[in-house]
């Protein structure tokens, strides 16, 4: 009797799943991933210069989640140390940088592209930076810096609009016409100076002038005073993977003089760059 109830209290052995070691039915992404993991970083790459701060309905309506799951995201976060919460609103710590440094740190591009940048700084006597193309923005991966009383350029891990900038020109310069045609469909250019080219047409030829030219030069486009040279690195196989630039001051060097000096010094040492890539 007893043996019967235990029978029927439980499944009988024949009926059992048959677990087999089938190596060609790989579990999928789906079923091994973390969505709550998925959703955090999706909130935290909704901050940018022009989102600084967020609310729940803001995170929930910029990552298309429930506001519950947003509430929970910004709540992990915050206790964390990544967001601090003041009110409803929530905004990142200097915390957050850390997961940009990983990036930084570990990549051998940003490693190699730090190495050229101070020897193209240290012969042009200017600052020089390299950026990558990241989500319609250059992402800077590496700066040489000069000591002067004001400090001029983007920082390490700054970001500007791809459309307004030399280096996103030249960036975008090197990507196939429908990649480039589908970012101009969603750009929303915006005039930061009265020089900013903010139409379609005109943003579309600068970027076929990077192309052909091999090079771009913005001239006080993005900041007043302000004029910037990029040109294009080049892997072994000869895509863009990255732009090098310089900047200076209008008051330092003309146009012309960029082009004759910084030009030839910031080709050689993208060349160089591309060569170990």
């Amino acid at each position: 009797m007893t043996s019967r109830v235990l029978h029927l209290g439980r499944q009988p052995p024949y009926n059992k799943p048959v677990e087999t070691d089938d190596s060609n039915s790989a579990p999928s992404k789906k079923a091994e991933g973390m969505a709550g993991l998925a959703k955090g970083l999706a909130i935290i790459e909704a901050f940018s210069s022009s989102t600084r701060e967020m609310t729940v309905s803001d995170a929930a309506r910029a990552v298309s989640i429930s506001p519950a799951a947003a509430r929970r995201c910004l709540l992990t976060l915050s206790d964390l140390g990544y967001l601090h919460q003041a009110g409803r609103g929530f905004r990142p710590t200097p915390r957050m940088t850390r997961l940009g440094d990983a990036y930084l740190s570990g990549s051998s591009l940003a490693a190699l592209s730090q190495t050229y940048a101070e020897v193209g700084r240290d012969m042009l006597g200017e600052a020089v930076s390299v950026a990558i193309y990241d989500d319609g923005d250059a992402l800077f991966i590496a700066r040489a810096a000069v000591q002067r009383i004001v400090s001029l350029g983007v920082r390490l891990g700054a970001r500007l609009p791809a459309y307004a900038s030399a280096t996103g020109r030249v960036l975008l310069s090197g990507m196939p016409s429908e990649q480039v045609n589908h970012y101009l469909d969603h750009c929303h250019p915006q005039a930061t100076t009265p020089f900013t080219v903010t139409s379609i047409d005109g943003i579309r030829g600068r970027i076929h002038q990077a192309h052909e030219d091999g090079y771009s030069l913005t001239d006080e486009e993005l900041e007043r005073g302000m004029r910037t040279l990029a040109v294009p690195v080049r892997n072994s196989a000869g895509r863009v993977v990255a732009a090098m630039s310089s900047s200076a001051l209008t008051g330092r060097f003309s146009a012309e003089e960029m082009l004759d000096e910084h030009l030839p010094i910031l080709q050689e040492q993208a060349a160089g760059l591309g060569r170990v890539l």
